[in-house]
């Protein structure tokens, strides 16, 4: 059918309807008819769902809140867990299955497609973290300043490590100086940032600042960015945990900073937006609309930046100038950390509701109510969206029938 795979750049119509075919054939009759080579390479062009996966609360190191894949226009309820308790901590996806903690102290692996529990682990306080899944094992903190791995098939623990205080953000990682190990970063509010062997829990350094460390570590391009209640954008060497850079924010940071190359994005307690160049230590631009402070965490379009605030709105605004594009009114507080996907803004707010959001104008395309507060961050992944509620539930969402 085709003579080498440069075929394939200019038969995309053949190669359609010839997968279609192909569909209709049993495998005998293909491997009669094509070599496996071109089998494995024709289906390779077509192939749409194969699995995404959502490993940590704001989807990779960087913390940007960008989805990819496509996502339907209309939703509808496919599964609900209950938990028993509050669910602040955002969910993790990964192949068929969601990881996600709650104040119950439980920590649960959920099946994706149907909602039933594979394995859940009792850990030692309630758990407000976000997870994150890395290489067969899942992490995450606790309340009382533990931070658990556990093998993500079966729940087993692999180790624990002990802080002086409560770990309210979720875990990231970073590859070691020669890419033979990995390491787990932890921020816990005894004031230090953790970095810990993957494999052992055992400390490689900890970085310690002046205040609570309140997010997740972002990390990229050699070094980790985080915030707290110091006031200050700490930028630390992922290689030895020294300090390479820090600037002061003016007012806690009480959410997680999201990463794009140089610049840093993040809200702030006195009711400020800022991106800043963390190469050169300076702030690039603010944002300042109402006198309401920021707790959700930036998601990094390709020209815009969402973040919710306190005053109960989803405010969009330019990347490059720190203008506004427009402000989505919800009838609660928006804590939750919206994610981009498919042109469209997916966030929970405190009015109970769920929504999904146009990306392009602001306006509501869809949303659900489930009735009590939603401070939990969505994962987003192959067409689905999971989110936590304060009502103690987990709740699933697909394309509607």
């Amino acid at each position: 059918m085709f003579a080498n795979p440069g075929d394939l750049q200019d038969t995309s119509y053949s190669c359609h309807n010839d997968c279609l075919t192909m569909k209709r054939l049993t495998q005998v009759q293909l491997l009669r008819i094509f070599p496996c080579a071109f089998v494995v390479a024709l289906c390779a062009v077509t192939t749409v769902g194969a699995s995404v996966n959502w490993p940590s609360g704001r989807g990779g190191q960087g913390l940007d809140g960008v989805a990819t894949g496509k996502l339907s226009d209309k939703l509808e309820l496919k599964w609900t867990f209950k938990t028993g308790d509050v669910v602040k901590g955002a969910p993790v996806i990964q192949d068929d299955t969601v990881f996600v903690g709650s104040y119950n102290s439980n920590f649960y692996a959920i099946n994706l497609q149907d909602g039933s529990k594979k394995w859940a682990f009792t850990a030692s306080d309630a758990i407000e973290s976000s997870g994150l899944y890395l290489d067969g094992s899942v992490y995450f903190g606790t309340l009382d300043g533990n931070a658990y791995s556990l093998e993500a098939k079966t729940g087993a623990e692999n180790w624990k490590f002990t802080t002086q205080d409560k770990i309210v953000g979720g875990p990231n990682w970073m590859s070691a100086p020669d890419h033979k190990s990995k390491s787990i970063l932890v921020g816990s509010h005894d004031f230090f940032l953790y970095s810990l062997d993957a494999g052992t829990g055992k400390t490689n350094w900890a970085y310690e600042t002046s205040n609570y460390i309140n997010g997740s570590p972002a990390v990229s391009d050699g070094k980790t960015v985080f915030g707290g209640c110091d006031a200050l954008l700490h930028v630390v060497s992922l290689e030895k945990g020294e300090k390479v850079n820090e600037i002061d924010a003016g007012a806690y940071i009480m959410g997680s900073v999201a990463l794009e190359k140089n610049l840093a994005f993040f809200g702030h307690y006195d009711n400020e937006v800022w991106c800043v160049d963390i190469d050169k230590g300076e702030k690039v631009w603010s944002y300042r609309d109402r006198n309401f402070p920021y707790f959700s965490s930036p998601a990094i379009g390709a020209d815009r930046i969402v973040i919710g605030g306190r005053d109960k709105r989803v405010h969009c605004i330019d990347k490059k100038t720190g203008e506004p594009i427009w402000a989505f009114a919800t009838r609660g507080r928006v804590e939750s950390s919206p994610v981009i996907v498919d042109g469209k803004v997916i966030v929970g707010s405190d009015d109970g509701r769920l929504y999904m959001i146009d990306l392009k104008d602001g306006t509501e395309i869809w949303s659900y109510e489930i009735g009590e507060s939603i401070q939990s961050s969505p994962a987003v992944a192959d067409g689905m969206v999971i989110i936590g509620c304060d009502d103690g539930n987990v709740y699933a969402f697909g394309p509607a029938k």
